[in-house]
């Protein structure tokens, strides 16, 4: 009697791991990503990952160069080094806010925390420290184009999970991507946010390591 249950279950596991494959595909299918960095050998190996993953790909090599490029068009996301010449990516931040609100992903030095800080509150979405795993930024930018899907989703009421959450002392709000902890604001990255936001979804519940992985890069609660 347990024999023909087995063939099932394997058929339902590789179900989920088929639209697991088809959300990556929606991630990065027709996406541009703009990548601006004036190392040349970031730009040479990032720029050939990302387009192995289906990904355009356009490069800079300054700020001012990427900025006068998006004047005339803009990109779905931008991955920003921070130190560069002529405009830095503090500098280019800013003036990409004042006109748009695309995901973006700072590169920041190993140990300046100063810039990590300061980047998200100019409006960063997310950051990854050098030297990083290319792996690990393709799975961010996957997760970046997700929630920015799920916003434009929202707006023509059809997205989930759009609501305020409050427990005690702890709001969340997924739309605007904000947090804050007794009034104050709290900075976050995008996978710290869902992480969050899954544990606080249901207080007491236990979730396992490959639950919270889950979450952060394949966008399931």
């Amino acid at each position: 009697n347990q024999k023909p249950k087995n063939p099932k279950q394997k058929k339902k596991k590789k179900k989920k791991k088929k639209q697991t494959n088809n959300e990556q595909i929606r991630a990065s299918s027709m996406s541009k990503i703009a990548l601006v960095d004036d190392d040349r050998n970031i730009l040479t190996s990032v720029s050939m990952t990302l387009e192995a993953e289906g990904f355009e790909v356009e490069t800079y090599n300054d700020g001012q160069a990427a900025l006068d490029a998006f004047n005339k068009r803009l990109p779905d996301m931008a991955v920003l080094d921070i130190k560069m010449p002529r405009m830095d990516g503090m500098d280019l931040l800013q003036r990409l806010r004042q006109k748009t609100q695309m995901p973006v992903i700072f590169l920041t030095s190993k140990d300046d925390e100063i810039d990590e800080v300061l980047g998200l509150r100019m409006g960063a979405d997310d950051y990854v420290k050098k030297p990083f795993s290319q792996r690990l930024l393709v799975e961010r930018i996957r997760a970046l184009l997700r929630r920015q899907e799920a916003v434009a989703t929202d707006e023509v009421g059809t997205a989930p999970e759009t609501k305020v959450m409050e427990r005690g002392h702890l709001r969340m709000d997924p739309l605007r991507h904000a947090v804050s902890w007794k009034g104050q604001d709290v900075s976050l990255t995008v996978t710290e946010f869902l992480l969050l936001q899954a544990l606080a979804q249901r207080p007491g519940f236990v979730k396992s390591r490959d639950q919270l992985m889950d979450v952060a890069y394949d966008d399931q609660v």
